[in-house]
């Protein structure tokens, strides 16, 4: 599927994806159980930024471990691996073949209603993960604040259907110097 044909699905009260919202929850509740535990990799790692990582790899192995689903990074047009941008993770439910997109956001307690930029996509022709008609999901893990040992701890999990995401499109006009300082363009110039 050409990704100008792509679009957002809203999820639907009928049985397929009421079953995979189910599963996706269980995984979802043992994603945050792991990961909260003493012993997981993500303790002591001083950057949230550097955690989310581990919740993608984690979610990935575990919903690939549920039954009827397959759980993969998505592939850009260009069929290249790419763990940047949007979306994390390609799920397809193997008994209805739908497509969802999954992208988990770590945020801090009392950030919910944060005005700031958390979600960002530019549909780029040879970067873009989103190839199929897919339900879009965003994963908000939310944590307390890290304790002075480095101690992560996620305190919930939502489940977010982006049919329902109001955006701001921001459009904009960019150019290199290349693109700006064509001859054809320049109609003076200093002298020396």
């Amino acid at each position: 599927m050409s990704p100008a044909n792509a679009c957002s699905l809203s999820i639907q009260e009928m049985k397929p994806d009421l079953r995979v919202v189910k599963q996706i929850s269980v995984v979802l509740d043992e994603v945050m159980s792991q990961l909260n535990s003493s012993a997981s990799v993500i303790q002591g790692i001083p950057r949230i930024n550097e955690v989310s990582s581990h919740f993608e790899d984690l979610m990935r192995e575990l919903l690939n471990k549920t039954s009827g689903l397959t759980c993969d990074f998505p592939k850009t047009s260009q069929g290249r691996l790419q763990r940047s941008g949007y979306p994390d993770l390609e799920l397809i439910d193997q008994e209805s073949h739908r497509v969802y997109y999954l992208d988990p956001k770590l945020y801090a307690i009392g950030s919910r209603d944060s005005s700031f930029r958390t979600f960002y996509f530019e549909p780029k022709i040879a970067t873009n993960k989103v190839r199929e008609d897919a339900v879009h999901f965003i994963v908000g893990f939310e944590h307390e604040k890290p304790a002075a040992d480095r101690h992560w701890k996620f305190t919930r999990w939502d489940l977010v259907d982006l049919s329902h995401f109001q955006v701001k499109l921001k459009a904009e006009f960019q150019g290199s110097n290349r693109d700006m300082y064509r001859p054809e363009a320049i109609v003076a110039t200093s002298v020396k």
